[in-house]
């Protein structure tokens, strides 16, 4: 067949379908699968991979692609296409379609594992299944090619161009400057208090609220959905069929407060995509830093703002007469900024959060070079919780099996989550510059103008450009922590009586 642009699309929207019909099975998988049916999903996930990957692979579509970007006549975003779909393909076409498909299984039965080895509290019990899954990973980094460094090769499928020799100096200054930080904050004289323990949230009574704050941001209801899982995520089919989970609590809110906050921010940038990129490569984020961008921009620089409850206070004071008599506005936001060494990475403050991130890549790179033997990570990961944030996990499940990342297979993705608060502190102050009474508008609860601006200036523009050609062109800066560390240093400072 002669290639057209016609044809070409033809191809990518059909791409796009299967990577959708994947999305909507993978989060099924965490949300509704009856529990017999895994083995059945693992061969489901395996089939549809491998013919994502054939259709991937298939020679025509690397004729079309040569094709295309020979052509002069297309248009900017064509060509944009042109440019991502190129990308996905060359680093598919060293991949054998029988290791992509053994991948597929493997993380399906590591994922049953992972939910046993985290109900019995023995990494043991997962340690196997996550032996297959770094063996095929190591597999696939060399397969895709590098220059000495396998993780780079892994790294660029969740944050394109990043590379260890980058991304180590960046990581290891954060966490050089935030120790001390939180070295000073839990020294402090003044303490933000903890109000939540012996207190009851009912359920049903949290699950209302956070519709009425996905509402409220701009999330459309009409095309996406809330659900309940394990480990909260954002998932789906489409930009008009965008999938969020939460998790709910009931001796503590904030779970699910700040979950569904957070998976809103990726919702809405699934939402935002252009139509005219819909079932194009043009509808996706150009990278998960910029995609965590968002939703550590709502849940964090929004969300645990004052600003912000003051609106949503009185009606949280009204949905929990009971649990919250006798709290007031500042006490609460004080304790949704209290800063204490944790052991849990989603229930991490905002200063000691990045800690979280450098203990996992750390250890990740130690795997991935087969450097660390699979039966010392748990005591690895312990001493460096011990180091970094003064706590060790009283068993696995609050230690190294608390993420379903590994399970996933997703090596590489963590570091996106400190890229993605460093990008939001950037692109905030930008929206700052442009609407001036942005803070007045979130007391007010009008939290769309934020989300139209993010609309026009990021969701819209999908993956035209690299993640950080597109933070420079918002913000005029690039990859930076000077704004995300002044950000830190201000509110904490004041919040906490203290200098940082």
């Amino acid at each position: 067949m002669e290639p057209t642009f016609s044809s070409l699309l033809a191809r990518m929207q059909e791409l796009r379908d299967l990577q959708g019909i994947i999305g909507l099975a993978t989060w099924d998988q965490e949300t509704y699968l009856p529990a017999k049916a895994d083995d059945a999903r693992a061969h489901q996930l395996s089939t549809l991979q491998g013919l994502h990957h054939e259709r991937l692979v298939d020679p025509w579509l690397g004729e079309a692609l040569a094709w295309a970007a020979g052509r002069t006549d297309l248009e900017a975003d064509q060509r944009a296409m042109v440019r991502v779909l190129t990308q996905e393909r060359d680093r598919a076409v060293r991949v054998p379609q029988a290791l992509v498909k053994a991948l597929a299984e493997a993380q399906s039965r590591a994922l049953v594992a992972w939910r046993q080895a985290r109900k019995e509290k023995r990494f043991a019990l997962f340690q196997p299944a996550l032996a297959r899954i770094l063996a095929l990973r190591r597999e696939q980094a060399d397969a895709y090619g590098h220059k000495g460094e396998r993780y780079d090769s892994l790294l660029e499928g969740y944050e394109p161009g990043m590379r260890v020799a980058r991304l180590t100096p960046v990581l290891t200054a954060l966490r050089d400057a935030l120790i001390p930080m939180v070295a000073t904050l839990t020294a402090a004289p003044r303490q933000l208090p903890d109000l939540f323990q012996g207190r009851h949230f009912d359920g049903e009574a949290q699950w209302r609220f956070t519709l009425r704050l996905l509402e409220a941001v701009g999330f459309d209801l009409e095309a996406g959905r809330q659900d309940r899982s394990i480990h909260p995520f954002t998932g789906g089919t489409h930009p008009l069929d965008v999938r969020l989970t939460t998790r709910i609590d009931e001796a503590n809110p904030l779970n699910a407060l700040f979950s569904t906050i957070h998976e809103a921010g990726h919702g809405l940038y699934e939402q935002g995509f252009a139509e005219a990129h819909y079932r194009t490569p043009l509808a996706a984020a150009p990278s998960m830093g910029l995609h965590e961008s968002q939703s550590r921009l709502w849940e964090n620089v929004v969300g645990r703002s004052d600003a912000f409850w003051e609106h949503f206070y009185p009606a949280l004071r009204e949905a929990f007469p009971q649990a919250l008599a006798g709290v007031e506005r500042g006490a609460f936001h004080a304790a949704v900024n209290r800063v204490s060494p944790s052991l849990i990475r989603t229930e991490a403050d905002e200063v000691t959060y990045n800690l979280h991130i450098v203990l996992r890549y750390e250890l990740e790179l130690l795997l991935i070079h087969d450097e660390l033997p699979l039966e010392e990570l748990p005591a690895a990961w312990n001493e460096r919780m011990q180091r970094y944030l003064g706590v060790t996990p009283s068993d696995d499940t609050q230690g190294v099996l608390q993420d379903i990342h590994w399970a996933w297979g997703e090596f590489g993705y963590f570091p996106t989550y400190s890229l993605g608060n460093l990008y939001s502190a950037s692109l905030y102050r930008a929206a700052e510059r442009a609407l001036p009474d942005l803070s007045g508008h979130i007391r007010r609860g009008e939290l769309l103008p934020l989300r139209d601006w993010l609309r026009t200036h990021v969701h819209s523009q999908g993956y035209r450009l690299p993640a950080e050609d597109l933070v420079h062109q918002v913000t005029g800066r690039g990859l930076t922590d000077v704004d995300f560390l002044e950000y830190l240093r201000s509110k904490y400072g004041a919040l906490y009586g203290v200098s940082l």
